[in-house]
């Protein structure tokens, strides 16, 4: 057992992580926002850079769960629709009930109920997480139109729904506050406790961990339910932004999360990968999606950027694996 934990926690080292190291990440962030604020003096004003941190914040809060789901060596790929249903059911909630604590846990929970079934689907019955989310992903996109085949709004105009996106915490937007502290709690989790280097165990070798006596399949159930109650609380923080529950809310966003994780440096194989390094890909992920708006280019490169950088990304994974069984 002590072998394996030493292996798994020495596992994320900047220098195994290669091209994705912080480092380069950091750079590479600093240089698209010199290129950007050359070609728009927007970029640097003041709303333009509380627009980004908000939307950071919504990539974060589900990446922070994605990226121990990755290092586990599994993927949700439900989240975007499951954030979608969270929002709506949050916001019907809210109306029928005129509260919007109510309407908060209703969203959050029918996220996380989302992952326990999800990690049923893959620990009990043994089907590949890939395969048992995007069955999820089709279910839930499908099944938010049986719902309500119309966005729902928010007919009591409650101040302190759309202020769960549009507050202030001081100086700081409340999303970004939320995601804050759930990256600074996950991170301890995954750094600094015995739970966080099981996971990397976990990812790195399960057969070894069994043998240890750690229960995979325990530990894959809990990052799942995780990762939907994120998924939902994302869910919650977008509809308060459009002040309304939109079906369609988070189509895509699945593959916006995780080009972000992985371009950080997770590996898809699990066993490696660093929250930090997730923070970096959000950030740069998000600039450039600005980027792309405030030059006035086609908005369809939004879609476009994410799906280049997951190939990349995987390129690299496979190229750091070849250097480091060399």
């Amino acid at each position: 057992m002590r072998e394996i934990l030493q292996s798994a926690n020495s596992t994320p080292t900047p220098h195994r992580l290669g091209a994705n190291s912080p480092v380069v990440l950091i750079v590479l962030l600093a240089l698209l926002c010199i290129a950007i604020s050359i070609g728009s003096s927007r970029f640097y004003a003041i709303e333009n850079i509380t627009a980004i941190l908000r939307q950071c914040a919504l990539v974060l809060i589900i990446g922070s769960g994605m990226t121990l789901l990755l290092i586990a060596a599994e993927v949700d790929l439900s989240v975007g629709a499951s954030m979608a249903f969270a929002g709506m059911i949050a916001m019907d909630v809210t109306n029928q009930t005129g509260s919007v604590w109510l309407g908060a846990a209703a969203g959050i929970l029918f996220g996380g109920l989302v992952g326990l079934v999800n990690a049923i689907i893959v620990t009990r019955l043994k089907v590949k997480s890939l395969i048992a989310t995007i069955a999820a992903m089709m279910i839930l996109q499908g099944g938010v139109f049986l719902y309500s085949r119309q966005a729902i709004q928010n007919n009591n105009q409650l101040p302190a729904f759309t202020a769960i996106s549009t507050g202030f915490f001081g100086p700081v937007p409340v999303p970004v506050l939320i995601a804050a502290i759930i990256f600074i709690c996950t991170y301890i989790v995954l750094r600094h406790t015995l739970f966080g280097r099981y996971v990397y165990a976990v990812g790195s070798n399960p057969q070894a961990a069994r043998l240890s006596g750690l229960n995979p399949e325990r530990l894959k159930q809990i990052l799942f339910i995780v990762t939907g109650l994120l998924a939902g609380l994302s869910g919650l923080i977008l509809a308060s932004l459009m002040n309304a529950g939109q079906p369609t809310a988070g189509r895509g966003f699945e593959l916006t999360v995780i080009a972000a994780v992985i371009l950080g440096g997770t590996s898809l194989n699990g066993g490696r990968g660093t929250l930090l390094g997730t923070l970096l890909g959000v950030l740069i992920l998000q600039v450039i999606n600005d980027g792309i708006i405030i030059l006035g280019w086609d908005q369809e490169l939004q879609l476009v950027v994410p799906g280049i950088v997951i190939v990349l990304a995987a390129y690299l994974d496979i190229v750091r694996r070849r250097a480091g069984a060399r």
